[in-house]
């Protein structure tokens, strides 16, 4: 079956060191950490009180008063990176067969503040007491679902709940829904804010998260030998695809081009990453496979870099794997470092600064990178950003549960 082209005409972004995309990439090409004093819930008590978190953010810039109240801040986050990648795609979709723009987005909690919230109601006050739009909230979907009913977009509709991974395997779905002639135009990406005392919790019980709060900007230290847990954060960024020829046929501004997809799952542990990184070395190999290039011709990888010591070691290993002694050669960055982990959205953010690494050939730096580990000896452009020549850059996400996403993105021509 002949497939399409798939190009990139568009980019939003909302993130704890940046609420458009120029603010998010002039801030990780600096060095600027987003990360601060946790204030989305009052984390007494909590063995981690820091958080990426999105400071005065203003739902009114895409959304009414009332319609952003009956939205998850997952939703409303969405909605707003959204906007901003309508406007950056200079798309005017009231002259597009609104069937052929569809919306898939990654997401992995859904509405957990939201959640939190009515199940305190239904304890203290009771179930009728509970808020009408709880549903219409809390669902991962609705996301997607809002997105859409903001855009217009009727075609093809869903939602990756695959964790850590989300983001990348909603960009990889939306990949392959335009090249097998499914859309025309697929707003993809994904959207996550779960900052609450249920999810700081759950993980911080999991002993998931760093206990580095006195200095919250130094405390994501991706690849270092002192990390010792993710940072919760949260954030959304949305990407526009577009078929090649719909897009030269507009005249529109063009980005970029995703060119490869790769996922594989682990099958082995319950939340660990396969410790051999087998699994992810071959999500990595499918992605290349799918580009059809060569391990050689990658120009940088932006890790999924977590801050986790068995996540790092295994993604190192996974790597190495993949690109034998080439994988000494390949700058590598975690945009984590900056913005901490926001789960099913951060993809879509890394994705971004892919595309931008490709687009200024420059890449960020990993920050807080000052005690190298010895088992983790790659070139993870420590501390300060880089000029580089990126032609094809390879985004790596890898999930709980086992679940690996890469997309591989270039320049186009």
């Amino acid at each position: 079956m002949q497939t399409q082209r798939v190009v990139i005409t568009g980019l939003g972004a909302v993130s704890p060191n940046g609420i458009t995309v120029k603010e998010f990439w002039n801030s990780l090409i600096n060095g600027k950490s987003g990360i601060g004093p946790m204030t989305l819930c009052d984390p007494s008590g909590y063995t981690c009180r820091i958080a990426g978190e999105i400071l005065d953010f203003d739902p009114s810039v895409a959304i009414d008063f009332k319609e952003s109240r009956r939205m998850a801040r997952f939703s409303q986050l969405a909605v707003v990176a959204g906007k901003e990648a309508l406007i950056n795609s200079g798309l005017n979709l009231e002259g597009i067969d609104s069937y052929r723009v569809g919306v898939i987005l990654g997401n992995g909690n859904g509405g957990f503040p939201t959640l939190e919230e009515n199940s305190r109601v239904l304890a203290s006050r009771g179930g009728m007491k509970m808020s009408p739009f709880f549903f219409p909230m809390i669902l991962p979907n609705m996301a997607t679902a809002n997105l859409s009913r903001f855009l217009g977009a009727q075609g093809y509709s869903s939602t990756a709940v695959t964790a850590c991974a989300a983001s990348n395997q909603a960009i990889g779905e939306a990949f392959n829904v335009i090249r097998h002639g499914m859309a025309d135009v697929m707003f993809t990406g994904g959207t996550e804010a779960g900052i609450s005392q249920l999810g700081l919790g759950g993980f911080a019980v999991m002993k998931a998260l760093t206990n580095q709060n006195s200095d919250p900007i130094k405390a994501s230290k991706p690849f270092d030998n002192n990390r010792d847990g993710f940072v919760p954060a949260e954030g959304s960024g949305i990407i526009v695809l577009e078929e090649l020829k719909h897009a030269l046929s507009r005249g529109a501004n063009i980005l970029a081009e995703i060119k490869g997809f790769g996922c594989t799952s682990d099958a082995s542990h319950l939340v660990q990453p396969k410790e051999d990184g087998s699994s992810a070395c071959k999500a990595i190999e499918l992605a290349l496979g799918d580009a059809e290039i060569s391990k050689e011709s990658v120009d940088y990888i932006n890790a999924h870099g977590t801050s986790t010591p068995l996540n790092d070691l295994v993604e190192t290993r996974a790597i190495k794997r993949a690109f034998g002694d080439y994988a000494y050669k390949i700058p590598i960055s975690s945009t984590k470092s900056m913005i901490g982990h926001s789960l099913g959205a951060s993809g879509s953010l890394e994705a971004i600064a892919c595309i931008n690494s490709i687009i200024h050939d420059k890449v960020h730096p990993t920050i807080n990178y000052e005690h190298p580990d010895p088992e983790c000896d790659l070139d993870y452009v420590p501390n300060n950003a880089r000029s580089a020549s990126v032609n094809i850059a390879l985004s790596n996400a890898f999930g709980f549960g086992g679940q690996n996403a890469c997309v591989v993105f270039s320049g186009y021509e």
